[in-house]
């Protein structure tokens, strides 16, 4: 008898290039078929505080409230260097300025916001959108900046836009760690035993993608219409890092990091569930 695990991951290139050969049967598990849900990663979130998916990508800031139901797999993560959120405004603006501004944010679930409340906690002011739209709303002049993810870190100088900050450059100073950014949980109901089984399976698919580029593409392509074919590359390249095979002990290590500092703030609660799901 086959068992249905729901699957949620954005349709971000990185994500549908790491999990297509998992959802398309080119990897498989005996016994388990995956139904997948692409969502934007902040209703991802969302859904994994209802309880609504078995294997969910998530922001690591969500990671926070979720310890007690979900466990942290190994793979398929995206965590790196290089590959943070950026403040961006237009022309002139003074990074001070933000403090009674609005500010656009994705969410205040994803990691870019958890890093912003870290970088700035008197950055108070901000609006929640869907981050396709921060880039346009700033140069409308609907917020005074704007906090950009995904592949808005390549395209927002077409909106006459300014880095003001980049948070992962930030991060990483001030941490020598890499900056996590979004991880794959699973449920801890479903039993050490099946979550290991998806960690190595997921690993197999972005195996399987970095073999067959071309037709990996083809799909990731679908879901980013509007994405250029060389920045959906980029957008990978960035992304999809020797992390999403592996966390490694340096990986755990910047994840510990993030959840240290976000618990001395208050930002979510200390759990003492065993974070990783080899550990359960």
């Amino acid at each position: 008898m086959t068992r249905t695990l729901t699957i949620g991951y954005s349709p971000c290139p990185n994500d549908t290039f790491i999990f297509y050969g998992l959802t398309h049967g080119k990897v498989k598990i005996p016994g388990i078929a995956f139904q997948e849900r692409l969502e934007d990663v902040e209703t991802l979130n969302r859904l994994a505080l209802e309880g609504g998916l078995d294997i969910t990508k998530v922001s690591y800031h969500a990671v926070g409230h979720l310890r007690e139901n979900y466990a942290l797999l190994r793979s398929g993560g995206a965590l790196g260097r290089g590959c943070g959120p950026l403040i961006v405004a237009k022309p002139w603006t003074k990074l001070e300025t933000l403090r009674s501004a609005p500010v656009a944010i994705p969410g205040k679930l994803t990691t870019a916001y958890l890093l912003l409340r870290l970088f700035d906690p008197l950055i108070e002011n901000v609006v929640v959108m869907t981050y396709d739209s921060i880039m346009q709303a700033v140069a409308g002049g609907k917020a005074a900046a704007g906090l950009i993810i995904h592949e808005s870190r390549f395209t927002y100088p077409a909106y006459r836009l300014e880095k003001l900050v980049d948070l992962g450059e930030w991060w990483e100073r001030r941490t020598g760690l890499p900056l996590p950014l979004g991880g794959i949980l699973g449920r801890r109901s479903l039993g050490r035993d099946v979550l290991l089984q998806v960690e190595g399976a997921i690993r197999e698919s972005l195996s399987y993608a970095q073999a067959h580029p071309d037709e990996i593409m083809e799909y990731c392509g679908k879901y980013a219409q509007e994405m250029q074919h060389e920045i959906m590359k980029k957008h990978i390249d960035l992304y999809v890092t020797a992390f999403s095979h592996d966390l490694t002990i340096e990986g755990l290590s910047a994840v510990h990091r993030l959840f240290t500092e976000a618990e001395a703030r208050g930002i979510f609660p200390h759990s003492e569930r065993p974070l990783l799901a080899e550990e359960i």
